[in-house]
C-alpha cells in the first residue's frame, strides 16, 4: 500500500478530536488495521468509514470499546447474512425462470 493512501493517526486524531489511545485500543481488539511506516503509525483510507463509525458509537451513544466490537461483530454478521440472502434469491431466480 503506498503512502498516499494512508493518512497519520496523529492528524486523523486531530481532525476527529479523538485520543490517540482510542485508535490503539480499537487496534488492539482488531476493529480496526494500523499500517507503521518509517515507526509512524497510520491508518489506510479502507478503514475510514469503519472508523468513523466507531467514533460515533463511542462519542455520541457513550459506548466502550467492549460494546463497539461486539456491534461491529453483529453487523458484520447481518452484512453476510445479507450477502447469503441476495446470493441465495439470484439463484432461486434462475429455476424460476425455467
Amino acid at each position: 500500500m503506498t503512502k498516499e493512501h494512508l493518512i497519520a493517526t496523529s492528524d486523523f486524531c486531530v481532525y476527529y478530536n479523538v485520543e490517540r489511545t482510542f485508535i490503539t485500543s480499537l487496534q488492539e481488539a482488531g476493529l480496526v488495521q494500523i499500517t507503521v511506516v518509517n515507526e509512524t503509525p497510520y491508518i489506510p483510507e479502507t478503514e475510514l468509514q469503519k472508523l468513523e463509525k466507531m467514533i460515533h458509537l463511542h462519542h455520541d451513544l457513550e459506548i466502550n470499546i467492549a460494546g463497539i466490537e461486539a456491534i461491529t461483530h453483529l453487523l458484520d454478521r447481518v452484512e453476510q447474512m445479507q450477502t447469503n440472502m441476495r446470493s441465495l434469491k439470484n439463484r432461486l431466480r434462475l429455476y424460476e425462470e425455467d
